[in-house]
This record gives structure tokens, C-alpha cells and sequence, in this order.
């Protein structure tokens, strides 16, 4: 198998951090390569919903598209953390990141041309496979190369980067492009931003020789059927390790809001279809969504330091939970109280952003509990991670016809408390929480596998 060792010594509370241990230099130009990838494929997320209806699809047809990109993109996501080990970083992101050109290229010509809906989930399915392989090998990369101490502050930094692309760059570069060229010509505008994170990637991890070796430098043993029980244990640690699986659950749970708003709020906030408000233009509403994206590239990076000074889950419970539920029901009420009024949902937005961020010590998280087998562990988030971009679109097709958007929104409320109240099973063991003094790494290595034996 293929096993990476992190770094166990932690540092003491007020001990000067070297840079290099809070972070590699040479993971700065990955994060920027996550930014620009992920500004491409974000550029549809605030509008493809609402393009689809009024292409003719219904809108749980649109949520139907999501949820089968979702599915796939979870499928890919279990699978990215050991595959990136196995052939290395820098490989796989530059084959996913070429996929996903090829397959943006497809759907544009010929999927959304077509008027069938089977083709559309078919390419736009294919093409949701390529975004996971692509960043979440750089989390493996992160996992390989920065101290577990500092984990949650990388992870930060990572995030940061992921939501400058996505949710800043990547939403509110269409909301201008939008009433010029229109829906087809801004989604052609994200093969650029792509293709500049594919080469951006590829040099970075040539530069830095472990992303590239990452498969070289491997244990032997490495053949084809090794490959697929490595693979595989990505799932099966989810039963070998019970905090694993109640982790695995919130983390699912975490970004429900990331996934389903952008299937119902432009609905709910521009139309009157179940039971929206239309309050707002469709670039209002990206507008909106790009500044929530906009605060968690701070909020992350706080966020980060704040959990690995104060503790990892008591954040993500009091938070991120509990604060997305409140967030959650604020983009719902908040339109019917205050009407079109900006200021009252960018405040909304605003909340959102800080307690969604509150999760940014969740990739640190899972290795930290399965310390013998990281790329399992990775994966492991991942598949979650993934599930979470299904669910949120999933709830909103099953809900839509039934409760209405004010019945999506009370679901992902209610799973949030839920996922509070599962963050109190989930105790890892996090270098310098305990004690304010530096603990031996032999004391950790004691204290993790304690923690697997009572598990």
C-alpha cells in the first residue's frame, strides 16, 4: 500500500512557527492554480439552473443535472486521494484539468444545442468527474507536505484560494459578462481561466520535486491489485473507523447550502416559481453569492488559525453548524421581511460565509484520526465531499414539488443541528489543545492510538 507519513511533533502554544512549517512556499503557486481552475468552473454554478428553464427544462429537471453532476463528482472525489498518491499529484491534475476542457468544449457545441436532457446529464456528468481529480489531488499534496499542526491552516489558505475561484472570480466575472454576451458566450469564457490553472499546476508541481515524484518515491507493491485494495479502503475505513463515518456525515452535511443554493435561490429570489419572491435580477443574485465567496477568503484563513489555536470541532459545532442553520433560514425569511433589499441579504450573506468557513479544519480532521493511512483518510473526506455537491441538489429535486423552496430550506436547517450534535462523538487527538506545552511526539503516537482502540 501506499501510506504517507505526516510530521507528528506539534508545536507549543507560543513557539515561533517557522514559515516554511506553516507553509511550504512551494504550495503558493498550487493555491493559485486551485484559484484560477476553479474561477473556470464556477463561472455556470449561479446561472445554469435558471438557464436550463428557460432553455425549456423544468427547474427539477435543472436540479436533476446537479444532482447527477454531484454524484459523479463524489464517485471521483473517493477516488482522487489515492490515485493522486499513486501516480502523483501533478498527473492527475493535469489529465483531469485536460478532460475538463475537452468536455466544456462538448457541452457547449453540442449538449446544450441539443435540446435532450440525457445528453446534457451525460456530458455535463462525464465533465463533473474532472474538478475533484483535479483539486483534491492538491490536498493530498498539503497532507504530504505541511506539519499536522498546521493542517487546518493550510487547509485555510486552500479554501481561501478555492473560494477567490469559485465563488469571487467565478461568479461575479458572469454576473458582468451576463447582459453582454449572454448565457453561451460567458460559458465559453471559463476554457481560459481553466486552461491557465491546468499549466499553472503542471509547472508548479514540476518545480517542487514530491508532487512529481509523488508515484516514484511509493512503496513497492504498487500493482494493479494493491492499487484497487488502497483504493478501496478509502470506503472501507468509513466501517474500520467509526469517528471516520460520523465525520464523513458532517462533512456531507457542512456544504449542503454551497451545492443546493445556487439550484433554488435563483428560483426563489428572481422568480415566482415555488413559492419564490422574485425580488431580484439573476446578476443580483450572483452578485450576492460572489460576495459571500468573497468573505470566506478571509473568514477561511482566520478560521484556520482559530481552530488550531482553540480547537477543531468545538468551532465546526457551535459555528459552523449551528451557524449555517441560522444562515440557512435568514436567505429564506429574510426576502419575505425586507423585500428587495440588499443590504438585508448581504448581511445574510455575510453570516453564511462565516459560518460555512467555520469548516475549514475538516480536511485536517480526518487524517488526524487515521494518522497509518492519510490517502484513505483523504479519500475518505472526499467521497464526502462529494456527496455533499449531490445531496444539496438531490434534497431540492425530491423537496421542490412537495414543500416548496421553504421546505429545502428547513431540511438543510434541520441537518445542520443534526450535524452539531454528532460533532460531540468526533474527538481527535489535535497537537496543542490539550496542553499549552510541546508534547513529545511519542505522548501523540500514545494518544492517537488510544483513540483508535476505543474507537
Amino acid at each position: 500500500m501506499s501510506e504517507v507519513s505526516i510530521p507528528a511533533r506539534p508545536f507549543a502554544h507560543n513557539e515561533v512557527i517557522p514559515v516554511s512549517s506553516r507553509l511550504p512556499r512551494s504550495l503558493i503557486f498550487g493555491y493559485a492554480a486551485i484559484a484560477l481552475f476553479m474561477t473556470g468552473d464556477g463561472f455556470e454554478l449561479t446561472f445554469l439552473a435558471r438557464y436550463l428553464v428557460d432553455l425549456g427544462y423544468t427547474p427539477v429537471d435543472a436540479a436533476l443535472a446537479f444532482s447527477v453532476y454531484g454524484f459523479v463528482a463524489a464517485i471521483a472525489a473517493w477516488c482522487s486521494g489515492v490515485i493522486a498518491e499513486m501516480f502523483g499529484a501533478r498527473r492527475v491534475m493535469v489529465v483531469a484539468g485536460i478532460a475538463w476542457l475537452v468536455l466544456q468544449v462538448v457541452l457547449l457545441s453540442v449538449g446544450l444545442n441539443s435540446g435532450s436532457l440525457p445528453l446534457i446529464l451525460l456530458i455535463y456528468g462525464a465533465r463533473a468527474a474532472a474538478y475533484p481529480m483535479f483539486i483534491y489531488s492538491f490536498v493530498v499534496l498539503i497532507a504530504q507536505t505541511v506539519d499536522r499542526s498546521r493542517l487546518a491552516t493550510a487547509m485555510g489558505w486552500y479554501w481561501a484560494a478555492y473560494s477567490l475561484g469559485i465563488g469571487v472570480l467565478g461568479t461575479y466575472l458572469p454576473s458582468w459578462l451576463l447582459p453582454v454576451l449572454g448565457e453561451q458566450l460567458t460559458l465559453w469564457l471559463a476554457l481560459p481561466w481553466v486552461a491557465s490553472g491546468v499549466l499553472l499546476a503542471a509547472w508548479s508541481a514540476r518545480r517542487y520535486g514530491g508532487t512529481a515524484q509523488t508515484a516514484q518515491t511509493a512503496p513497492t507493491g504498487t500493482e494493479p491489485a494493491s492499487r484497487l485494495r488502497e483504493l478501496a479502503r478509502g470506503a472501507t475505513i468509513l466501517v474500520e473507523n467509526r469517528p471516520i463515518l460520523i465525520l464523513a456525515v458532517v462533512r456531507v452535511i457542512c456544504n449542503l447550502t454551497l451545492f443546493g443554493f445556487p439550484v433554488i435561490m435563483p428560483l426563489y429570489l428572481s422568480t415566482t416559481t415555488y413559492d419564490g419572491v422574485g425580488v431580484l435580477a439573476v446578476t443580483q443574485w450572483m452578485q450576492l453569492w460572489g460576495l459571500m465567496f468573497a468573505v470566506t477568503i478571509v473568514t477561511n484563513v482566520l478560521w484556520g488559525r482559530i481552530g488550531d489555536r482553540f480547537g477543531w470541532m468545538r468551532q465546526m459545532r457551535w459555528y459552523g453548524c449551528v451557524g449555517c442553520a441560522v444562515a440557512t433560514l435568514s436567505f429564506y425569511y429574510l426576502p419575505q421581511w425586507t423585500g428587495p433589499n440588499m443590504w438585508a441579504l448581504s448581511a445574510a450573506a455575510v453570516l453564511l460565509a462565516v459560518a460555512v468557513s467555520a469548516f475549514v479544519p475538516m480536511g485536517a480532521v480526518f487524517p488526524a484520526l487515521a494518522p497509518g493511512h492519510t490517502g484513505a483518510a483523504v479519500s475518505a473526506h472526499n467521497l464526502a465531499a462529494g456527496v455533499s455537491t449531490f445531496l444539496g441538489p438531490a434534497i431540492a429535486m425530491v423537496l421542490l414539488p412537495i414543500a416548496g423552496i421553504g421546505g429545502v430550506c428547513w431540511a438543510y436547517a434541520v441537518l445542520y443541528l443534526i450535524g452539531a450534535g454528532l460533532t460531540v462523538f468526533v474527538r481527535p487527538d489535535q497537537p496543542g489543545i490539550r496542553s499549552r506545552r510541546p508534547v513529545p511526539a511519542t505522548a501523540s503516537a500514545s494518544a492517537s492510538a488510544s483513540a483508535s482502540a476505543s474507537a
